[in-house]
């Protein structure tokens, strides 16, 4: 197995990520492929996501490398697309990916859209980029959505029912994960 190992990026504002949204049931879904560790943390600073404390930690306390995928929610997701920026990674899989701020000041401050997106060399560090988005998203507009899809060439799974992804279960995500873990 090429990618045996899988990080969970939460979104901000988390608290417990393993009581939190899908986060928690998916790494015991991962947890059951054999050959496959997966990682779930309460990350450092959990309210502003600074891309200066998430990145180096993902990098020193997560480990995250040329075997890993990185499944990254809404914030998670942004750190997940910055990081490939520097990073080789096996696979991205974004779940509520978006480009810009969104007029927020916290988002602002977490330093992930202070600069241009380098798409080239997301696609160049990641073997797979696969998204998850829906377009009823109360946070994200599908346009931002669209574009990181169009960016990225991702393979993008569209929903229309499914909000910011906060379910307690995302069978769908663990399915796309298996299926680039067995590729």
């Amino acid at each position: 197995m090429k990618c045996p190992k899988v990080v969970i990026v939460p979104g901000n504002g988390a608290g417990d990520v393993e009581h939190c949204n899908w986060y928690g049931w998916t790494k015991k879904q991962i947890d059951l492929i054999a050959g496959v560790t997966c990682l779930l943390r309460n990350m450092p600073d959990p309210v502003t996501a600074r891309e200066s404390i998430w990145l180096p930690f993902m990098e020193q306390g997560l480990h995250c490398d040329d075997s890993t995928v990185v499944i990254g929610h809404s914030s998670g997701a942004a750190a997940a697309m910055r990081y490939a920026e520097t990073h080789k990674l096996c696979a991205i899989v974004l779940v509520g990916a978006y480009t810009s701020d969104l007029g927020d000041s916290n988002e602002r401050e977490s330093g992930y859209f202070s600069r241009p997106w380098e798409w080239e060399k997301i696609r160049s560090n990641c073997q797979h980029i696969v998204q998850f988005g829906s377009t009823d998203d109360p946070f994200l507009p599908w346009s931002e959505q669209q574009l990181v899809a169009d960016s990225l060439q991702a393979h993008l799974h569209k929903f229309t029912d499914r909000g910011h992804f906060q379910n307690s279960q995302f069978p769908e995500l663990v399915s796309a994960v298996q299926e680039l873990l067995l590729e």
